[in-house]
């Protein structure tokens, strides 16, 4: 099933296609957006970091219908790539995201991630979704608690910044879709 386009009242979620590597390049390798990132992403991040993602990781996991990703884009600048987020059939990761920073703390990666993860449950099927984070990343921790999910997990686990206590957040396809979707909640 091909990935669709996704839409929010400000944002487009476009999947992600080759041709977004060289914007992800130039927004992605910021300390401010990789410090909270498994240790897997490299740093510092190569010249060639977001071709070899798109290309060898994100589009062929895509192909398989492993992963489904999106890059982030507002509806008043859609040729400009903002963040990042996808949703992946791995247990205990199924979804991550990032933003830049100019656009953090505005309420766009919470309508991002309010439109992917009803794609997860209602689209997708899926029974539930959970998400790891760094317990340090607060704004992260904030989208979980605000869309209903909760604390399940806590442990150690290694990140581009060092051993930090990291969090798994849970959420059913029954608790999601029974979440008040009044616009004064979201």
């Amino acid at each position: 099933m091909p990935i669709p386009v996704l839409e929010t009242s400000r944002l487009w979620l476009t999947p992600l296609v080759s041709e977004d590597a060289p914007q992800i390049q130039q927004c992605f390798p910021r300390w401010e957006i990789v410090r909270y990132l498994v240790n897997t992403v490299p740093w510092p991040y190569p010249e060639d970091g977001a071709e070899f993602y798109v290309n060898s990781i994100a589009l062929p996991q895509m192909e398989k219908g492993q992963a489904w990703c999106w890059t982030v884009r507002r509806k008043s600048a859609p040729e400009e790539l903002i963040g990042h987020i996808c949703l992946y059939d791995i247990p205990d990761n199924n979804r991550g995201f990032w933003l830049v920073p100019e656009y953090q703390g505005q309420g766009y990666m919470r309508e991002a991630s309010i439109a992917v993860t009803d794609y997860w449950f209602n689209t997708l099927k899926r029974d539930v979704l959970r998400a790891p984070k760094a317990a340090d990343n607060h704004r992260s921790r904030v989208i979980s608690e605000n869309s209903g999910m909760r604390l399940i997990r806590t442990e150690e686990k290694h990140y581009v910044s060092g051993w930090l206590m990291s969090e798994l957040w849970e959420i059913t396809r029954d608790e999601w879709n029974s979440r008040d979707q009044s616009p004064e909640a979201r």
